[in-house]
This record gives structure tokens, sequence and C-alpha cells, in this order.
């Protein structure tokens, strides 16, 4: 029955093979933080405690509230003979953490005993605010200006390429140190870390609106300026192979205006950049986490940052699944969208099922 409907088989396919690397994503997730030392032996290390039954009673309430020791149905600590607690295995902490997960919970926070899921909800924000209109600009402006470049040639394309391969060479996080240096720091024109005055109360104020858009120059731009030169780059070539096609030149034979010769061109190079934009999107909440480490921006970046220092695995494991997450959503929608709008591979899905 399915062969009848080739695209809806290829989507359904393609949706149990995501699920199964969401699976094991999801394994990876769990196992990689607990490589590193045991969280509980450093909060217990920082910590000072009367006796030595106070210290083990607290530490056996840690370990029971982060679920690393196992418990009975009525609550209450499983011991072996020694009167000791008995620690749960990597396994069973797994398929716990697993349900977990299916049921929204992501744990809570080792740190601060804040639930996970609040501290995402916190940083989350921040990152999107951040980094979907630098993706979103970034591309247009990009775009644009590869479009340009392709169509024109000449001593325009001579001066946008240049410039285009260079910001699309430089990483997200050198160049926002350099950002930082010379118009934070030796220019003292913008402030160089922060999303806002550590003076003013967050609100609807107008003061604290424009602190946070002050703050928010030199991070965009970081951003920005790198993705648009990938972008125009991508662009530039696709828009030259597309000018060598026949439609082009019979467009131009037609005596059609420029303006409507580059709707053409750009409507029909935009299929990989538009696979490109989901992309980005779909990887904004851990493509640029270093940009915000820098600038010390209080999104997902700082939080991650945070979490590693003190080794709280829920915090790690919390944002980590969410860019896990997010990356195969992004991917499984391009997959959807060159299914749906390329008409080349929906002549191979029929090809196939026939």
């Amino acid at each position: 029955m399915l062969k009848k409907y080739p695209t809806f088989r290829y989507i359904l396919l393609r949706a149990i093979w995501y699920f199964l690397t969401f699976l094991v994503a999801l394994g990876l997730n769990f196992f990689l933080p607990r490589l590193g030392s045991d969280p509980v032996d450093i909060m217990m290390a920082q910590s000072s405690f009367s006796s030595p039954e106070i210290r083990k009673q607290a530490e056996e309430n840690l370990r029971k509230d982060f679920g690393l020791i196992i418990v009975d149905k009525q609550g209450d600590i499983v011991r072996d003979a020694d009167g000791n607690a008995v620690k749960a295995s990597k396994v069973s902490q797994l398929f716990t953490y697993i349900g977990q997960v299916f049921q929204g919970d992501l744990g809570t926070s080792f740190k601060n005993q804040k639930p996970v899921s609040e501290i995402i909800v916190q940083a989350l924000p921040w990152t999107v605010a951040l980094q979907f209109p630098a993706i979103l600009f970034g591309w247009i402006f990009g775009n644009g200006l590869g479009a340009l470049a392709a169509y024109r040639r000449g001593v325009f394309d001579k001066l946008i390429f240049p410039l285009a391969l260079l910001m699309s060479s430089v990483p997200f996080f050198v160049f926002g140190m350099v950002l930082v240096y010379f118009f934070g720091i030796v220019w003292d024109f913008f402030p160089a870390v922060g999303a806002y005055s550590l003076e003013l109360t967050p609100g609807l104020s107008l003061d604290f609106i424009l602190s946070v858009a002050y703050h928010y120059i030199l991070p965009f731009f970081s951003i920005f300026l790198i993705l648009a030169g990938g972008q125009a780059i991508g662009m530039r070539s696709m828009g030259i192979y597309e000018l060598g096609t026949d439609y082009i030149k019979y467009a131009k034979w037609l005596g059609l205006k420029e303006t409507r010769v580059l709707a053409y061109l750009f409507r029909n190079a935009m299929l990989p950049q538009l696979t490109g934009l989901a992309l980005s999107i779909g990887q904004m909440v851990g493509g640029a986490l270093i940009t915000e480490m820098i600038f010390s921006y209080p999104g997902l970046g700082m939080a991650m940052l945070t979490a590693i220092q003190t080794n709280d695995y829920p915090v790690i494991q919390g944002v980590t699944l969410l860019i896990t997450t997010s990356v195969l959503l992004a991917n499984f929608t391009v997959d959807i969208l060159i299914a749906l709008l390329d008409p080349r591979v929906k002549q191979g899905l029929s090809m196939d099922a026939k």
C-alpha cells in the first residue's frame, strides 16, 4: 500500500531512522558525562559537617535525590549487609533516565537544586533572541549579495567574494574575541560582556530594553557577519551554475528585464540554500554557544559552561539533549522539504516505488 504513496513512504522511513538515532543519542547523552569524576563527591568536598554520621546521611540523601542509589517502593534506601546504601547500576540509571525524559522530566541540577527544565526555560529565550535574527538576516543578506555577485561579476564580484570568503573562514569565537578586544576594550564603543547592565532589574522598562539592545550589538554581529559570508559564497557558486543553464540564456535572449532574470536565478538556486537555512536554525541552540561564553551572554552557552565546570550531569544532559533534538528535527525537516519541493527527488522516489 505504501508503494502507492512513495513520498509518504520515504518520510515514514526517515522518521523511523531519526527516532532510532535519537535513542542512540539519548544513550550517549547519558553515559558521556559520567566518564568524569563523581559530582556528589565534589559537592561533599565543598561542604563541612559536624560529624561523620551527618556527612554520610547528607551524601546518601543527595545520591537518593539524584537516582544514584536504589530505593524501595516506600522510598527507603536499600542497604547491603554492612548497612551501606546499594548503588544503582548504570543500566538501571539509564532506563530511569530514558523514562524520565519521555515524561518531560530532565532531572534536578546538582549545583542549585533547581529543575533542569526551569534552567533551560530561563536560558533558551536569550539564545533564541540572539541567534535566530542573526541566522535569518545573515541568510537573507548573504544570499542577496551572493546572487548579485554571481550575476554582475566584474568589480562587484571581485570585492564581495574575497570578503565573504574571509568572513566564512573565521570561527565564531575568534571573530567574537576580535570584536570584544577592539570595540569593547580598545575603543570602548560597546559593552564587552553581559546582556544588560547589572544595576538594572530585568523587566519591560525602557532603560532595561535599551541596555539589552546596546549589549546585543557585538554578539549579534559576531554571528551575523560570518553566516552572511558563508551564505554569500554558497549562493554565488549556485548562481554561477544557474547562469550557464539554458533557461537563463533563453530569458536573456527574449530580452527580459534584468530584475526578472535575477528573480529566476535566485529562485532556482534557492533550494540548497533553503536546506542550509533549515540546518542553521536547527543547530541554532548549539551552533554558537562559544560566542555566548565569550560575551558572558546568559543563554544556554553559559548554562552549559557552568554545568561542565561543576560536573552538573543533569544540566549537561538536558542542554545536550535539546541540541541533539533540534539538530535531528532540522535534518528531518530538510529531508521532508527536499522530498516535497525538489521534482528530481520526487521523480526518483516514484521510480523506486515501481
